[in-house]
């Protein structure tokens, strides 16, 4: 596999962002792959959280030694702090990664196929609302996983009442008390997009039973499911770390319909 660390300019966001990509190349470890199998590849677009950026999922897990004898690019992105949302400071952050980065992505790595079928976005924390924003968005991904997901979307959520620094947040979503049923809450995004009779995108999520957003999750999910989406939710127990998080983004690619293949001991 390749590792790329790309710098680009987003015309939304006015200035230069940058991707970490990982792409599948012929090498050792996949002899058997012919050029067939590197054109049209599938897409995991993966999301950082609150304290992450483009290189934590490379930093912090073994996505890159997972794929290794997989045919899929990995494409990950920044989107600050800034919740993947169009923030209420005129940073339209949800623009530049939702319609922006992927038709750089087609412009920059041609062999990455734009087919809806073949493409996916997954997340942590903050990372995994935005996957499935993303996803309750348009067209773009098929699927979508959230890990430990800030799934906001219950008007009772317990995690509301401890949010500090109120500018902040302000600064993102707006007069908070207009959160629910606002283009940030995903379960209004979601009952929009399933109130179009379109095709839905297949959803996994998973939470940690120790986790502090455990019972956001235990919330938000029956209502998303409850809307006709196929969800396949799972829980264990674990806390918001990423020694869960490396072991859950495997049980994501096996889910992915990819011929993942999980990495063989070579000599």
């Amino acid at each position: 596999m390749a590792f790329l660390q790309v710098n680009y300019y987003s015309k939304i966001l006015g200035m230069d962002r940058m991707m970490n990509v990982i792409l599948p190349e012929l090498s050792d470890h996949n002899p058997d792959w012919r050029n067939e199998t590197l054109k049209d590849i599938p897409v995991l677009y993966l999301l950082h959280g609150m304290s992450g950026d483009q290189a934590i999922w490379q930093r912090r897990t073994s996505i890159e030694r997972l794929i290794r004898q997989t045919p899929i690019a990995i494409v990950m992105p920044s989107t600050d702090l800034a919740w993947y949302t169009n923030t209420k400071y005129g940073m339209a952050y949800f623009d530049a990664l939702s319609i922006e980065l992927p038709q750089k992505v087609a412009e920059l790595f041609p062999q990455i196929s734009t087919k809806r079928d073949k493409n996916f976005v997954a997340g942590l924390s903050m990372g995994g609302y935005g996957a499935f924003k993303m996803a309750f968005n348009g067209d773009q991904f098929s699927y979508a996983a959230s890990l430990s997901g800030a799934l906001m979307g219950d008007p009772n959520f317990p995690e509301r009442e401890t949010w500090q620094n109120a500018a902040y947040w302000q600064g993102i979503f707006g007069d908070l008390n207009d959160f629910i049923g606002s283009e940030n809450d995903v379960i209004a995004l979601a009952q929009k997009q399933a109130a179009t009779k379109q095709q839905l995108p297949q959803l996994y999520a998973w939470i940690g039973e120790q986790d502090y957003l455990y019972q956001m999750n235990q919330n938000t999910i029956p209502k998303i499911r409850d809307l006709g989406y196929n969800v396949t939710y799972e829980t264990s127990p674990g806390e918001h770390e990423w020694y869960y998080w490396d072991k859950q983004i495997e049980r994501v690619l096996e889910w992915l319909p990819i011929n993942y293949q999980q990495e063989k001991r070579l000599s």
